[in-house]
C-alpha cells in the first residue's frame, strides 16, 4: 500500500499531492504504456473518479472559466462597510460567450484584483456567486506573492519571452519555494473548480501561463472531464523552455488537458518540439487537425489567435464621441502626421527601440521634422516586472533627449503619456493616427493593432469618416498577430534603421495603398473577433472529448506523474490463469513470439537472448502440440545465431521474407520477387541524407534497406526522414518493392513482406496438415506486429482457424493496438512464457518434428 502521507509544500512541488476528496483503499490496476518510458507508479481509484464506461454527453449546458483574475472590477463602498462589484468590460474572458451556444450558461473561477479581508470572504463570495456566477479564489498572501510575483511573473514569464536569468538580476534564479507556492496555488484554484462542477456535463476552459499546471489536479479528480487550455502569452522554443527545472511537470500537467491552444503555429510547433525532445511524443496531423497521442488519447493542439470584440470597441468610440476627445486631439494636431504606440510598460515591448527608431526617422528624413509626432500610450504596470524603473528611466531619458533635439515651438516630435488613459482617450488616438507602430521585441496576442483597424473604419452610421477608410500598421515580427496582418509592414525592432525607414515608408505611401490594405485588415478583424474564437475553440473541444469519450479512460500514476490512459472497451490485461487454462485443453498450438521489445528488452544494449529465454522455449518446442516461431526484423544469420539452441524453433527473420520451420529445415524465401536491383537506387538517396543527417545510419539486410534516425535530433531526423519517403518512392515508384515509415526508421522492403503474411502461411500449413490451431498466442510490441495482430483477427472469417479457436493477441507497451490484450513488459512476457512452460509435460517425437516442417 502507497503512503498517502503527504505533509509539506516540497510534496506538492515534486509532484506529491493527495487525490482531492475521501482517501480509500486504493486497488492496484495494471500498468500500461503507449509511448517509450518506464510506468514505476499506478494510483486509480474508479470511486474518485469520473471513469464511466458509458459515453459522456457532448451537449454540455455550463462552460466553467478559469483564470487567474475574475473579470470584474471592486471597490470599497463610501461608507467602508462591504464592497461594490461590476463587471470589467474589456476584460477578454467576459466576451467569451458571444461564441458560445445561447443556452449555454457561463461561470468564471478565479482571483479578485483586491484584497478581501477573511471575515468578509464568506459573504463576498456568496454575492459573487449569486449576482455575477463568479466563484472567487482567494489565495493567502503568503501564497500569492511567491505564486504571481514570484513564480509568475519572475520565472515563466521572463521565460517564455525569451529572458533566461544568466544572473540573479536578470530575471532572478530558480526558487523552488516559488514553484511550491504556484503548485499550492493551483490546487486552490482546483478545489474552487470542483465546488461548482458537474464533471459529466460542464466544460472546463482554462487560461493562461498562471494555471499551467490545474489540468492535473482536475484530471485527478474527473478522469472524463472536458476540459481545455489556452496560452494567451508565446511559448518559447525547446532551448528555452528546457532550462526551467521543472519544464517536464509542467508539460505532463498540460498533456491533461483535452485540447491545448496556442496563438500562433510557431508557439504550437515549440510545444510540439518540447514535447519530442523531453517526452519522446510525435505529433500527427489529419484532416487539418493536429494532435498529440499520449497513452492512448490524442491531445489536440489549436492553433487560433484570439481576436477582439467589435461592439464594444464601437460603443466606445461612441463614448469617445459623446466625450468630444477625438474633435479635441484632431484639433491638438492639426497639420501634423501622427503616429502612435500604446504599450503596457514592460521590458519586451520594445518602447526605447521605437523611440530611437523615430529619432533615426527625423534624422535621415529632414522632411518630416515639424510635422511627424510619435504619441507614446504607457499603460499602467500590472504587476511587479522586471527592470521597471530602470526601463521607465531609459524612456524618459531618451524622449527628453529627441525632443529637445528636434523640437521648437508648438511642435514636439515625441508625446509620451506615462499615465492611465480611459479606453474612450484611446479609441480617440487611434483615430487621429495615421499609423499604429508596435515594436514589441516579444508579445503574444497583442491586439492593439485590430483595435486600430475598427476604430479607423469609424462608427458605423457616423459622419466623420464618410470617404474612404485608411490605415498603416508597422509591425515587430515577433507578436502574435503578426502573421494575421498580412498588409502590415513587418520589421525587426531590433534593427533601428530598418525600423526608422519603414515609418517613413508608411507615412509616405500613398493613400490608395493605405485603403487597400486596410480594407484587407478590416475584414478579418470583423470576421475573427473574439465569438469566432471561442466558438472555433468550443467545437474542436467538444470533437476532441468525442473521441476521447469512446474509450475506457484510468487515471494512473503519482503527482505529476499523473496520466489519464485511454483503452478500446474491449482491451484488457492478459491473465496468466486464463492462458494457462486455455493452453493445457488445446491440442494444437501456435505460439509466435517477436524478438526485441517483446523476449528482450527493446533498450538492452546485450541482443543475445539469455539463458532463461532459451530454457523457455526449448521447452515450449518440446510439446509435440506446439508449434513455436520467433518472428523478427532481425537477419537470419543472426536469428540462426542466437537460437542454434533451439532446435525445434521456427524462425521469421527480416519481418517474414525469410522463413525456417525448424532448424534441420532449410531457409524459404516468401517474398514475391528475389530481384533487388531496387537497392542500387535506394541506397544512394540513403546514403545522401545519412551524410545530411548527424546521428543517422543504414542497416542493410539481405532483403530490405532500413534506414534509422533514432540518435538524431529529433525534429530534424522527423524533417528529412518525411522528405526521403517523398524522394524513395518517386525513384522506385516502378520497383516491387514498398516504402515505409515507422518508429525513427524508413524502410525499404519488397512488396508482399509482413509479419502477417508469415502468421497466414503458418495457419495454412496447420489446417493443411489436418492441425488447425485451436489456440494462439501472438505477442509483439512494435508496428510491424500489428500486422499479425490483424491477420489473426480475420483468420477465422477465412477458415484458416476454428471459429472455437482460443486466440490471445497481445501487445507490450503499445497503445493503441489490433490487440485485445497487452503485458506491461517483456519481465511479464517471460513470466507468462514460464508458466505455459511449466505447463508443458510432454515430449516431442520424431514423428511430431517432421510434422512441424511444411
Amino acid at each position: 500500500m502507497l503512503s498517502r502521507s503527504y505533509t509539506n509544500l516540497l510534496d506538492l512541488a515534486s509532484g506529491n499531492f493527495p487525490v482531492m476528496g475521501r482517501e480509500k483503499e486504493r486497488k492496484r490496476f495494471p500498468r500500461v504504456m503507449t509511448v517509450p518510458g518506464s510506468i514505476c507508479e499506478l494510483d486509480d481509484d474508479q470511486a474518485l473518479s469520473v471513469a464511466s464506461d458509458n459515453p459522456s454527453s457532448i451537449a454540455g449546458d455550463r462552460m466553467i472559466i478559469v483564470a487567474n483574475q475574475l473579470p470584474l472590477k471592486a471597490k470599497r463602498r463610501p461608507d467602508n462597510k462591504g464592497w461594490s462589484f461590476s463587471w470589467d468590460e474589456d476584460s477578454l474572458l467576459l466576451r467569451l460567450k458571444d461564441g458560445l451556444p445561447e443556452d449555454m450558461e457561463m461561470q468564471y473561477v478565479g482571483s479578485l484584483c483586491v484584497d478581501v479581508d477573511p471575515i468578509e470572504q464568506d459573504d463576498v463570495a456568496n454575492h459573487l456567486l449569486e449576482k455575477f456566477r463568479c466563484v472567487p479564489t482567494f489565495l493567502p498572501p503568503n501564497i500569492v506573492q511567491k505564486y504571481y510575483d514570484g513564480f509568475c511573473k519572475k520565472q515563466l514569464w521572463p521565460l517564455f519571452h525569451y529572458m533566461l536569468p544568466f544572473s540573479a538580476d536578470n530575471g532572478g534564479r530558480f526558487d523552488r519555494s516559488t514553484w511550491e507556492a504556484y503548485v499550492s496555488a493551483n490546487k486552490i484554484f482546483s478545489q474552487k473548480v470542483i465546488e461548482v462542477l458537474n464533471p459529466e456535463d460542464d466544460f472546463v476552459w482554462i487560461h493562461d501561463y498562471h494555471l499551467m499546471v490545474l489540468p492535473t489536479f482536475l484530471r485527478r479528480r474527473f478522469t472524463r472531464l472536458k476540459m481545455g487550455f489556452f496560452l494567451h502569452s508565446p511559448f518559447p522554443s525547446s532551448e528555452i523552455y528546457r532550462t526551467l527545472p521543472v519544464r517536464v511537470e509542467i508539460l505532463k500537467a498540460l498533456l491533461n488537458c483535452d485540447l491545448i491552444g496556442f496563438h500562433t503555429f510557431d508557439y504550437a510547433r515549440h510545444f510540439l518540439s518540447c514535447c519530442s525532445r523531453m517526452m519522446g511524443l510525435e505529433y500527427l496531423s489529419k484532416r487539418g487537425y493536429i494532435g498529440l497521442e499520449y497513452y492512448g488519447r490524442t491531445v489536440g493542439i489549436k492553433i487560433m489567435p484570439v481576436g477582439i470584440h467589435m461592439g464594444h470597441v464601437e460603443s466606445m468610440m461612441k463614448l469617445a464621441d459623446k466625450e468630444m476627445k477625438y474633435e479635441e486631439l484632431k484639433k491638438q494636431f492639426e497639420g501634423k502626421t501622427v503616429l502612435l504606440g500604446v504599450d503596457d510598460m514592460d521590458i519586451f515591448k520594445g518602447i526605447n527601440l521605437k523611440i530611437l527608431a523615430m529619432k533615426n526617422m527625423l534624422k535621415q528624413h529632414p522632411k518630416w521634422q515639424g510635422r511627424a509626432v510619435l504619441v507614446q500610450i504607457v499603460n499602467p504596470v500590472r504587476g511587479k516586472g522586471i527592470d521597471l524603473e530602470q526601463i521607465q528611466a531609459e524612456i524618459q531619458e531618451s524622449c527628453e533627449r529627441i525632443n529637445k533635439e528636434f523640437g521648437k515651438p508648438g511642435y514636439q516630435p515625441l508625446v509620451l503619456i506615462d499615465r492611465p488613459v480611459s479606453i474612450s482617450e484611446r479609441m480617440a488616438y487611434y483615430r487621429i493616427a495615421e499609423c499604429v507602430v508596435v515594436t514589441a521585441v516579444r508579445d503574444g496576442m497583442n491586439l492593439t493593432p485590430y483595435e486600430y483597424i475598427v476604430c479607423r473604419q469609424g462608427i458605423p452610421g457616423g459622419s466623420d469618416l464618410n470617404g474612404p477608410k485608411k490605415s498603416m500598421l508597422v509591425v515587430s515580427e515577433f507578436i502574435g498577430c503578426s502573421p494575421s496582418l498580412s498588409g502590415a509592414i513587418r520589421v525587426n525592432p531590433w534593427n533601428i534603421e530598418a525600423t526608422a525607414e519603414v515609418m517613413n515608408e508608411a507615412m509616405s505611401m500613398s493613400d490608395q495603398e493605405k485603403e487597400l490594405r486596410h480594407e484587407k485588415h478590416y475584414r478579418y478583424v470583423s470576421t475573427h473577433n473574439v465569438a469566432y474564437w471561442a466558438r472555433s475553440f468550443l467545437q474542436d473541444m467538444e470533437r476532441t472529448c468525442a473521441d476521447h469519450f469512446r474509450k475506457r479512460s484510468y487515471g494512473i500514476g503519482l503527482g505529476f506523474g499523473f496520466r489519464v490512459v485511454a483503452l478500446d472497451p474491449n482491451f484488457r490485461k492478459l491473465s496468466v490463469d486464463d492462458i494457462v487454462s486455455a493452453y493445457t485443453k488445446a491440442r494444437h498450438r501456435a505460439i509466435l513470439l517477436d524478438y526485441d521489445g517483446t523476449v528482450m528488452p527493446q533498450n538492452s544494449i546485450i541482443k543475445t537472448p539469455s539463458p532463461e529465454v532459451v530454457s523457455i522455449l526449448n521447452r515450449l518446442c518440446g510439446d509435440q502440440n506446439n508449434l513455436v516461431f520467433i518472428v523478427s526484423g532481425r537477419g537470419r544469420d543472426s536469428l540462426s545465431r542466437w537460437f542454434a539452441p533451439c532446435k525445434n524453433l521456427g524462425l521469421a527473420a527480416e519481418h517474414g521474407y525469410f522463413l525456417r520451420w525448424s532448424q534441420d529445415q532449410d531457409w524459404e524465401t516468401c517474398g514475391q520477387s528475389s530481384e533487388f536491383g531496387w537497392m542500387e537506387l535506394a541506397e544512394p538517396v540513403m546514403k545522401s541524407y545519412t551524410e545530411a543527417t548527424d546521428g543517422s545510419c543504414i542497416e542493410k539486410k539481405e532483403s530490405a534497406l532500413v534506414w534509422q534516425y533514432g540518435d538524431a535530433d529529433p525534429d530534424f531526423g522527423y524533417s528529412q526522414a518525411k522528405e526521403m519517403l517523398d524522394h524513395l518512392e518517386s525513384v522506385l515508384a516502378n520497383e516491387p518493392v514498398s516504402v515505409k515509415r515507422g518508429q525513427h526508421i524508413v524502410e525499404v522492403k519488397p512488396q508482399g513482406v509482413s509479419k502477417g503474411s508469415v502468421v497466414e502461411r503458418i495457419f495454412t500449413s496447420m489446417a493443411e496438415k489436418g492441425k488447425q490451431a485451436d489456440f494462439v498466442l501472438c505477442i509483439g510490441d512494435d508496428r510491424s506486429d500489428e500486422d499479425m495482430f490483424e491477420t489473426i483477427c480475420t483468420a477465422i472469417s477465412r477458415n484458416i482457424l476454428s471459429y472455437k479457436s482460443e486466440v490471445f493477441a497481445c501487445t507490450v507497451g503499445q497503445k493503441p493496438s489490433k490487440a485485445k490484450y497487452y503485458l506491461d513488459d517483456t519481465s511479464e512476457v517471460i513470466n507468462m512464457l514460464d508458466s505455459l512452460a511449466d505447463a508443458t509435460d510432454s515430449p516431442v517425437t520424431s514423428e511430431d518434428e517432421a510434422d512441424n516442417s511444411p
